[in-house]
């Protein structure tokens, strides 16, 4: 016999009898679905797919706040600097690194390494390249007299170039230290830069957001004018495609180009080239640093990512509302891998229009990149400065513990299954359950777990809440089965439907049958949106529902009724309509199986007085019989008066050239609402009863009508609030 805890004893109610209806299913394979679990080791692809994430692991400290530059020597030693301080720390490959060089300003932002291991390492502000050879005192390599550095780079003959800020400059320097303004642009920043296969220096800029390409002699071309503010990294691929990321909103920004579509080329003057010797244009005020820099911080506006193919059209490949790129590399397979922050993602993308998110960081930031050996990617970071290996091995095991789904009531869990290519690896789900909306000590523990990819019975009790948990295993030779989609069938218990209200329709007025039109020629009348009185003085309603009911066609003698009716489960339901008088004990069947939520009928059948409607509905087409429920509910009293007023005592006298007409108007069960005269066949002229209100079932009416001598006929009519009509004449000689 089982025995439940105080905690568990919902979930451990005996579960026959209470559930009923449809089966349903929660899905989730989308990116959208994965990403509100919490991820363990796997990456996620933007289609939804989740697979083992490369493996990952802490190779140094510096003890740093954060890193801006990373290179690597022939010898493999990795060498990373940043801030707050211009230390710059070698590491060799067994990941024993130290402090090579504190240099005498605030920060490194650029290091380059020559032909022959001498390192570079580029200072901020008041921009300096100092050189290390060896083990040797870093030295003054070249003062470019501008106040940032922000990127260096080795072209073919083995000059360096320099890229610079305030003003946006690129110096080269020959091996002897010797250098000079290798081409000058009217930006304020050369932010990024990159060489490609045929000595074109690639640069992004900042504040105009644009690509650039700088040719051997120094010509410069634009390639792409970005929406954005501030190009912060370009990088050329393989097939000599150029990958630049950019941040920032502009004042005036431009409209992003569509994926996959043309967009115009800026024109080229938007570049200044200057050749050497050229003065250099006139003072300004010092700009501030780029957006994205100092000490890392968020950007407003998130990042984009473009590609412009080689023969020079760019289309956007990527963006994020939040996530800032600050660094851009290829892995083994020559796909771009991004570095951001500020939560220390890193992305890869896949195709123009696929990407995945592919492992986290501990750190804030990803902000510099090196490719090693072997395929291994090694990232520096900010916040706090430190520098990983990753890849090119995936992870072992990895997980995710999905989001927690509200069934919306108490629900018994029934098959889970799941879509997966398993490449000879394994993926494991076990599930737990709860009725708390977040997974505390009084859930259920996980199941055992489903491994068949055609899935298995869940394990957990029945409850509210459920949450499963994927674990993914690669096979002995690393391969990472990928995950698809995860279904979870289940079945909620069964409650009655609900009836919020029921109103009575105005009389002589019917709805339509539900297979006919609602456009007819015949007059009609279009009912306000329930929950929304009339414009009008009659007829009001003010019931609140979902749909809205067809318009009304007029037919004497009908009436009608509607109401708001629903099914906590979702379940089909049908309507039986009863009928009762005031003064009668037992109700009267008015129609079954009614699917709509309104009704009419034809009133002449019952006698004039007061009845009520009674609706039942019931969800017995989604539900065995057995388990089938009902709910019921009376409606207010309304009248029914197919019976018209009497009009007595009519009577016409002459009183010179005037006629003086009398008549009393009674109804016997609602008040009169109208009368009106005609004089020898005229039309018909509105008449108020002498107390001038129409507000009784009964009302005398006093007239005088100008007439001449001869014969006059008066016709007079009354009519009830039903539209009960009443007609009589006089006829008055002389």
């Amino acid at each position: 016999m089982t025995k439940c805890s105080i905690q568990f004893m919902l979930l451990c109610l005996p579960v026959g009898g209470l559930f009923a209806g449809q089966t349903r299913t929660w899905s989730q394979g989308e990116f959208a679905d994965f990403e509100k679990g919490i991820v363990k080791n796997l990456s996620l692809r933007s289609d939804g797919q989740l697979t083992l994430a490369p493996l990952s692991r802490e190779l140094f400290d510096t003890s740093s706040a954060y890193l801006w530059a990373l290179a690597q020597d022939s010898k493999g030693n990795l060498y990373a600097g940043g801030g707050n301080g211009a230390k710059l720390y070698r590491i060799p490959p067994d990941g024993k690194g130290k402090l090579l060089a504190d240099l005498d300003a605030l920060e490194i932002h650029a290091i380059a390494i020559d032909s022959k291991d001498r390192v570079y390492a580029a200072t901020t502000p008041d921009g300096k390249v100092y050189r290390i050879a060896g083990g040797g005192k870093p030295e003054v390599f070249y003062d470019p007299k501008s106040k940032y550095i922000w990127a260096l780079a080795f072209d073919s003959q083995g000059d360096l170039l320099v890229a610079t800020g305030d003003p946006g400059e690129i110096h080269r320097v020959t091996p002897d230290g010797k250098g000079r303004v290798f081409f000058k642009s009217d930006e304020t920043h050369v932010r990024s830069m990159t060489i490609d296969s045929s000595d074109n220096t690639i640069v992004g800029t900042e504040p105009g957001g644009l690509v650039v390409r700088v040719s051997p002699a120094g010509e410069g071309f634009v390639l792409y004018q970005t929406p954005k503010r501030e190009v912060t990294a370009v990088a050329v691929a393989g097939d000599g495609a150029i990958y630049a990321a950019a941040v920032g909103a502009k004042q005036a920004a431009l409209p992003a180009p569509a994926p996959a579509l043309a967009m115009p080329m800026p024109a080229v003057a938007t570049v200044t080239v200057n050749a050497p010797g050229t003065p250099a244009p006139v003072a300004r005020p010092p700009a501030q640093p780029p957006v994205s820099l100092g000490a890392p911080a968020g950007v407003s506006g998130g990042s984009e990512v473009y590609r412009i193919e080689p023969n020079g059209n760019p289309r956007r490949i990527w963006s994020h509302a939040q996530d800032v790129v600050y660094a851009i590399a290829f892995d083994g397979a020559g796909r771009a891998v991004l570095g951001t922050g500020n939560k220390g993602n890193v992305y890869r993308i896949e195709s123009p229009t696929l990407s995945t998110a592919l492992l986290t960081v501990p750190a804030t930031q990803v902000t510099a990149f090196q490719a090693g050996r072997e395929g291994r990617l090694y990232a520096a970071t900010g916040n706090v400065g430190k520098v990983y290996e990753i890849g090119p091995e995936v992870e072992r095991e990895g997980a995710i513990e999905s989001d927690v789904f509200d069934a919306g009531m108490y629900s018994l869990w029934g098959r889970l299954s799941f879509e997966a290519n398993l490449n000879g690896g394994k993926v494991a789900i076990a599930t737990r359950s709860g009725n708390l909306d977040q997974p505390q000590k009084n859930w259920s523990p996980f199941s055992p777990p489903i491994t068949e990819t055609k899935g298995g019975r869940v394990g957990s009790p029945a409850a509210r809440f459920v949450q499963w948990k994927a674990t993914l295993t690669a096979d002995g030779a690393g391969h990472s089965p990928e995950l698809e989609s995860v279904d979870l069938a289940y079945l909620p218990k069964n409650v009655e439907p609900r009836i919020e209200e029921i109103e009575t329709t105005p009389p002589n007025y019917k709805f339509p049958a539900p297979t006919t039109p609602l456009v007819s020629t015949q007059q009609t009348l279009n009912l306000p949106a329930l929950g929304r009185r009339s414009a009008s003085p009659a007829p009001a309603f003010t019931i609140d529902a979902t749909t809205t009911t067809p318009a009304m066609q007029l037919a004497k003698g009908y009436m009608g009724a509607r109401w708001v009716a629903s099914d906590p489960n979702g379940d089909t339901l049908i309507y039986t309509v009863e009928i009762r008088g005031a003064s009668e004990t037992e109700w009267k069947p008015l129609k079954d199986r009614v699917a709509e939520k309104y009704i009419s009928w034809d009133s002449t059948a019952f006698p004039d007085g007061e009845y009520r409607l009674r609706i039942t509905a019931s969800d017995a087409p989604g539900n065995p019989p057995s388990e089938a429920l009902t709910a019921r509910m009376e409606s207010d009293a309304f009248w029914i008066d197919n019976t018209p007023p009497k009009i007595t005592g009519l009577a016409a006298t002459r009183a010179g050239g005037k006629l003086e007409v009398r008549w009393h108007a009674a109804d016997a069960l609602n008040n009169i609402a109208k009368a009106e005269y005609s004089l020898d066949g005229d039309e018909w002229t509105v008449v108020a009863p002498v107390t001038k209100l129409s507000d009784s079932l009964e009302l005398d009416y006093d007239l005088t009508i100008d007439a001449g001598p001869g014969e006059h006929t008066i016709a007079v009519r009354v009519e009830d609030e039903y539209d009960n009509l009443a007609t009589d004449k006089v006829v008055v000689r002389g």
